[in-house]
């Protein structure tokens, strides 16, 4: 069928993301916003507030710079080369004041969306995992918001902003970055198919062949084991915030299967983006 004339037919954000991507940077402002200890340590973590903030600041910048359809190199997509590049770029920007913070993140999250919408970047992004489509740059953007987001309401002592809608809309970005952060020391020589459910939520597949992790929006026939989580468990646990004994003692994971034995393995198989 032709376009029709006038109509936009360029590829659209998937529904509810850009304002996923919005909220978020708002929420982001506003814990920064409410009298932030900028000096606090993040639980866990060697960054304060104030470097955890200026990152995502930083980072939203070069993702909008991205979907404006700019180059720009950031390490080589392994998580020491990310380390490093993260280090150099807050050794030369200084601000770590909440009020300009808050503003950047918001204005730059804003720009990142519209330059999606807009459709300016064609084809494929290089981001600092790798190539991707615009939206699952978009994807990416919220992933990475959340992760720092959850941190930073930890250290201040306030609710975070991670729901079961927000971790739907960054499932684009995890599936595709899963094989590229697989851990070699854990996946070698491993023959398993895996189900993943997210409670309320998506499915996905991920499969082992010979240690190669390849990973399928749909789950594999016959899995060796389903993992069935509760959503934000899920990200927490995929981007290295949270542990999984916890939330097995809370009924938060529940395992079937012919070979229960390989959830457990699961997490180790990747190295938190």
């Amino acid at each position: 069928m032709d376009p029709v004339a006038g109509q936009d037919v360029r590829r659209s954000l998937p529904e509810g993301l850009g304002t996923a991507i919005r909220e978020t940077a708002e929420d982001i402002a506003a814990l920064l916003r409410s009298d932030a200890d900028m000096d606090r340590r993040i639980p866990g973590a060697t960054w304060s507030v104030g470097e955890a903030a200026a990152h995502l600041a930083l980072a939203n910048e070069l993702m909008a710079a991205l979907a404006e359809g700019h180059a720009r190199p950031y390490g080589d997509g392994t998580p020491q080369s990310l380390a490093a590049a993260n280090e150099r770029s807050l050794a030369e920007f200084g601000e770590r004041a909440a009020e300009p913070l808050a503003a950047m993140i918001v204005t730059h999250a804003d720009a990142c969306v519209t330059a999606l919408e807009e459709g300016a970047a064609d084809g494929t992004v290089v981001t600092p995992l790798g190539s991707m489509s615009p939206q699952d740059l978009g994807s990416y953007l919220l992933t990475h918001m959340l992760g720092h987001g959850y941190d930073l309401a930890r250290a201040l002592g306030r609710p975070h902003m991670l729901d079961r809608d927000r971790v739907e809309l960054t499932l684009p970005f995890l599936l595709t970055a899963m094989p590229r952060v697989a851990e070699p020391r854990n996946t070698a020589g491993m023959n398993a198919r895996y189900t993943i459910r997210l409670w309320g939520g998506g499915a996905f597949g991920v499969t082992l062949a010979d240690g190669v992790v390849s990973v399928d929006e749909r789950p594999p026939a016959g899995p060796d084991c389903t993992i069935s989580i509760e959503p934000v468990t899920f990200l927490l646990m995929a981007l290295g915030r949270q542990g999984q004994v916890g939330p097995i003692l809370r009924g938060r994971i529940l395992v079937r299967g012919r070979k229960p034995w390989l959830a457990p393995r699961f997490p180790g198989l990747f190295t938190a983006p």
